[in-house]
């Protein structure tokens, strides 16, 4: 199978992990998934000893819910570092919640030519230290890594956010790949420890 194939395939499969009932059914296949799969941003060389990616236990008041305003779709430039180049965004809205008491926001970005899809990446206080330095992705709806974190009701501004489902952009585990990293606007001043942890590829074998 040609690798355009294989990728309409992994994104098939990846959007398919979100219709999945439970948390822990989601980690399960997820991890087949980059075990397995010739699309897995986990090297070949190190994917016979991939024994599943690492996240924080499940908390649930890491579930909250937001509300949601309307973004003033001012232009935002990220630099992905690859051969993307720099990808154009605009500000579609503002999430507003608050976590342990204090109130924060999150800006969900739309990317231009490209769907119209809703990206949220963030980084918060584990950055660099727990989690991926540059930030984690909430959800990115064009491809359909949003089933169980950004939960809409049509009609409501109301929107939850469950940062469990929080993952690390491919760009983490190998180098070829490269990604669009949070702004400094999304990066929020609390921890979060729920999600996925910074990823540590197996030692090589002596």
């Amino acid at each position: 199978m040609s690798d355009e194939l294989d990728l309409v395939d992994w994104r098939r499969r990846v959007g398919d992990l979100y219709r999945l009932p439970s948390y822990v059914e989601w980690r399960a296949a997820r991890d087949v998934l980059f075990r397995e799969h010739p699309q897995s941003p986990i090297p070949v060389g190190e994917r016979a000893a991939f024994s599943g990616l690492v996240w924080f236990p499940y908390d649930g008041a890491y579930r909250v819910e937001a509300v949601w305003t309307a973004g003033d779709e001012s232009r935002l430039e990220i630099d992905t570092g690859g051969e993307d180049g720099v990808v154009v965004y605009r500000r579609a809205g503002v999430l507003r919640f608050s976590l342990g008491g204090v109130a924060v926001q999150l800006t969900a970005f739309r990317q231009l030519g490209y769907g119209g899809g809703l990206f949220i990446p963030f980084a918060d206080a584990t950055s660099r230290h727990e989690t991926y330095g540059a930030g984690r992705y909430l959800a990115d709806t064009i491809k359909n890594t949003d089933g169980h974190c950004l939960v809409v009701t049509p009609g409501s501004d109301r929107v939850v956010l469950d940062f469990n489902f929080a993952y690390n952009p491919s760009c983490v585990y190998d180098a070829r790949w490269a990604c669009p990293l949070a702004p400094p606007e999304n990066r929020l001043p609390v921890p979060i420890r729920a999600g996925e942890l910074v990823w540590k590829p197996p030692a090589p074998e002596s």
